[in-house]
């Protein structure tokens, strides 16, 4: 949840004009506690507990192996359309990880913005 409370905090993530949401496996009970020891405000932390939204965006073809999404980042415009889409922790990536620097999204999301 680290990566929600740095993308939040980023006055250069926030000039992007862009909503983060959160999606995960996990249910709200289980979220909850975290992010409000973490201060997550402005990003809606989405439960999806029979992953129907990540099928949606299809993002399940980078699960790891418990069937879980890994760290998939879409970006959708204001019609739905998906114009990026990134995970940096599918088993398959050499460089895998769970945690992206803000300043790499900022990059990947202003290409995509522009475009």
């Amino acid at each position: 949840m680290q990566q929600i409370v740095d993308l939040q905090n980023s006055a250069e993530f926030q000039a992007l004009n862009v909503q983060v949401i959160s999606i995960a496996r996990d249910s709200i009970q289980e979220m909850k506690p975290e992010t409000l020891s973490l201060g997550i405000t402005s990003v809606p932390v989405l439960s999806d507990p029979d992953l129907t939204v990540s099928a949606q965006y299809d993002v399940l073809k980078w699960a790891i192996a418990n069937g879980e999404p890994g760290h998939t980042f879409v970006l959708v415009d204001a019609e739905g359309n998906i114009q990026w889409i990134k995970d940096y922790g599918a088993p398959d990536n050499p460089n895998r990880t769970m945690y992206v620097e803000v300043s790499e999204l900022i990059n990947n999301i202003q290409t995509n913005l522009d475009n």
